[in-house]
């Protein structure tokens, strides 16, 4: 969940700035603190660190060929500038960065004291540097040998084989000009243009620099000199990368004329589902056909994704009549004792890198099913790991909070459960209604700005929803916590009597999606029993009621409701967010692509 970015035989010598601006491009994986250290001229070193956010304007770098720097997400050691990255060994001779958590490292801490090295935090990893530092010392041979590099590659071996967790390493031995990557689960990037040479933990940050880019398998160690690069394979043999081709446009980084890279990505929704619609009609059908070959299916997703998988569930059963599971994707690795070679599981990660759809899908494949990955990011893990794959095609996702990338989700998901019932006619045409709906909400947005004034104060918010409602009435809630802090929980309707309605003081807010669907008098049923309460009652439907304090008009789109309503979830939130003053793309504690169990 760390943001890591390198830069290697620079020709502009300016390392140091190109590895500030990847870090800015990095920061929703991590922002508690941050720092940088450079080589430069006489082999003198420049270090900066700090916390917190990166400063908006770039501090003055010096000229310099090579640089590391890395953004954390705090896990072991608080927030403090000691446990900032990067870490060092007593010699401030060998420099780390580390995404991931090293399990044993107490043990390996302890043997390390008793050998007299000197720790500066408290975090699990600066020991990598004190173990280098050991090892380093019983290399004799010059850089310049021939050698070298195959005894340094001995020496990376067996420290990174003492390590036990989910990690991805950058180590930097500016005595040398070299860095050295290894990755196990966690994501590194590399990349290269003109022999200038880049380290990642995600893609899109490499795409100012170059599009060429090779995604490091586990357990596969890199070292890079000044010209030249070595890549070995997880059987300790020198490897040839395969190179791919990136599409990431530079613009799709940048915030052109929105305040916030979340309101942007919002209103970026229309066009997304509209792409989806025109490119990937053929795709969509092949796999529904992988789908029905089947026997057994599943959904795994975590957090916004997990939402997603479980609206899955609901449109399969109530369009394709097909029976399939939604698990939380931490979970799942404890269900998969049933799974057979018959079996398919369909897992949904915007990243592909997100570290418990990872664990499961490795479990899933040693009982032998087959994996079907719903991701946004040509190359990561999940996407290689798959036996067959969708991309979103989303673009880059800059906020911490999912937007675009449940309502691609989604999208294709509605368009699979109508290819399994062999009607592709009824699926684009719900999903134009309801882009239709979504561009109606986009321009009149300030009714749900006006929503959030009167809703921002309160001590609870509660979401209810019925069947296809359901996930999306977890996902507003979800949205709304992220990013305002303002306790909200999303319930399935029937289960207000069930205790829920304890909760319903006078004026508390309940927002009730209700759709004309099989759901409605239910729901109805359901808000009439806040109101009794004296609940504060936001309807959102294509039939007003006057039960309802505000009423927010979305027309039917059938089973594409959840797009509109999860965009006025989004919209909710990221308002709440900006009168609450808050960070609505970098909340408190989260972080993008959650690396680390």
């Amino acid at each position: 969940m760390c943001g890591i970015f390198a830069v290697i035989n620079d020709q502009e010598k300016k390392a140091a700035e190109k590895t500030f601006f990847g870090l800015q491009l990095l920061e929703y994986r991590g922002y508690d603190s941050w720092g940088i250290v450079a080589k430069k001229e006489k082999d003198q070193l420049y270090i900066k660190k700090d916390i917190g956010k990166l400063p908006s304007t770039k501090p003055l770098f010096p000229s310099s060929a090579i640089a590391l720097g890395h953004t954390r997400w705090a896990t072991h050691g608080g927030i403090k500038l000691i446990n900032s990255h990067p870490h060092w060994d007593c010699q401030k001779k060998i420099f780390v960065v580390h995404n991931g958590i090293i399990e044993n490292y107490q043990l390996l801490k302890k043997s390390l004291l008793k050998k007299g090295h000197r720790f500066f935090s408290e975090t699990d990893s600066e020991i990598v540097a004190h173990l280098f530092e050991d090892e380093l010392k019983k290399i004799t041979l010059k850089h310049s040998d021939k050698k070298f590099i195959n005894q340094l590659k001995k020496t990376a071996e067996e420290i990174f084989g003492k390590i036990t967790g989910l990690n991805a390493f950058i180590i930097f031995l500016p005595d040398f000009d070299l860095l050295l990557a290894f990755k196990n689960s966690s994501p590194i990037v590399f990349g290269i243009k003109n022999q200038q040479f880049y380290l990642a933990s995600d893609s899109n940050a490499l795409a100012e620099y170059t599009q060429k880019v090779y995604f490091l398998e586990d357990h596969e160690l890199l070292i890079i000199s000044n010209n030249h690069y070595f890549l070995f394979d997880k059987e300790k043999r020198l490897k040839s990368p395969q190179f791919l081709t990136l599409n990431v446009k530079k613009n799709a980084l940048s915030l052109g004329k929105f305040p916030h890279f979340l309101i942007k990505e919002i209103h970026e929704q229309p066009k997304i589902i509209n792409q989806i619609l025109e490119n990937q009609k053929e795709e969509i059908k092949n796999l529904a056909l992988k789908i029905k070959q089947s026997y057994g299916n599943y959904f795994i997703g975590c957090g916004t994704a997990f939402y997603a998988a479980l609206s899955g569930t609901y449109l399969f059963s109530k369009i394709a009549h097909r029976h399939t599971n939604a698990a939380v994707a931490s979970e799942f690795s404890y269900l998969v004792d049933f799974l057979t070679p018959k079996s398919l599981v369909i897992a949904l990660s915007q990243s592909g890198e997100t570290i418990d759809i990872i664990s499961s899908v490795k479990k899933i494949k040693e009982h032998g099913a087959k994996v079907f990955a719903i991701t946004n990011v040509l190359g990561s893990t999940l996407y290689r790991m798959a036996d067959y794959k969708i991309l979103l095609n989303a673009g880059p996702e800059k906020a911490v909070v999912a937007t675009k990338s449940f309502t691609a989700k989604i999208a294709i998901l509605i368009l699979l459960a109508y290819a399994l019932k062999n009607n592709q006619e009824n699926g684009p045409k719900n999903l134009k209604k309801a882009v239709g709906e979504i561009e109606k909400i986009l321009k009149n947005k300030s009714k749900i700005k006006q929503l959030a004034e009167k809703i921002k104060n309160k001590e609870h918010v509660f979401i209810l929803g019925r069947g296809l409602s359901y996930p999306v009435a977890l996902e507003t809630a979800l949205k709304i916590k992220e990013v305002s802090y303002l306790h909200t929980e999303g319930f399935a309707a029937g289960e207000l009597k069930h205790g829920v309605i304890a909760l319903i003081e006078k004026e508390t807010p309940v927002i009730v999606y209700n759709p004309e669907d099989e759901t409605y008098e239910d729901t109805l049923s359901s808000a009439f029993e806040v109101k009794s309460r004296g609940g504060y009652l936001i309807g959102i439907s294509s039939k007003p009621n006057s039960v309802y304090d505000e009423f927010i008009k979305v027309e039917n789109c059938q089973e594409a409701n959840l797009l509109p309503y999860a965009v006025i979830g989004q919209l909710l939130g990221y308002y709440l967010a900006i009168l609450l003053k808050r960070d609505p793309d970098k909340p408190r504690n989260l972080a993008k692509s959650v690396t680390v169990k």
